[in-house]
């Protein structure tokens, strides 16, 4: 079984797998069709990703990929702990441009779904933190996009400031939310 919880922008979700546990350690089914399907979650996922962030910090995004190759996105923790940020960037839509966050952690063992429409990123809590994520189509260089992390429209409160963030220099360089034609 799964829990879902909705998050301020509805489309994007907190999902929590069951986890069994015992003396030998526990096991859980991150991913399964069937169940996540019962819970309204059905998506095809054809690649999986794994990131990892040696120094707290570490910030990746704001990221898309236009259509044709727009991507779900199943984030979860399995070392350390992120905070996660989707912003919507669907222009006909009333939420468009603000954004939601969400602590994910291997201790809190938690995933959150970033829709199509959204774009993402996250800043590292902890060193040596380990994200994996699924995505429902694949990487392509023409469809990537990428949006400016402290972009004053969207307004995001990151937990650190500024200077204790380490970028890349694609992220560093990432127009405005009103710079770029989003495909939504």
């Amino acid at each position: 079984m799964v829990e879902v919880r909705p998050l301020a922008l509805n489309e994007v979700v907190e999902i929590i797998p069951t986890r069994h546990g015992d003396e030998r350690g526990f096991f859980s089914e991150t991913w399964n069709s069937a169940s996540f399907g019962q819970a309204g979650i059905d998506l095809n996922f054809v690649q999986d990703n794994h990131s990892f962030s040696a120094q707290k910090g570490v910030l990746r995004g704001l990221h898309f990929q236009t259509p044709p190759f727009a991507q779900d996105k199943l984030v979860r923790v399995v070392r350390g702990s992120i905070l996660d940020v989707a912003v919507d960037i669907r222009t006909a839509s009333p939420t468009f441009g603000r954004w939601v966050s969400l602590l994910v952690s291997a201790d809190l063992w938690n995933q959150i779904l970033v829709p199509k429409g959204f774009a993402h990123g996250f800043v590292t809590l902890e060193p040596n933190t380990e994200v994996l994520y699924k995505v429902t189509a694949p990487y392509s260089a023409d469809s990537d996009r990428s949006i400016r992390f402290d972009d004053p429209q969207i307004g995001i409160d990151w937990p650190l400031d500024a200077d204790q963030l380490t970028l890349s220099s694609k992220d560093q360089a990432a127009p405005l939310l009103a710079d770029v034609e989003t495909g939504f």
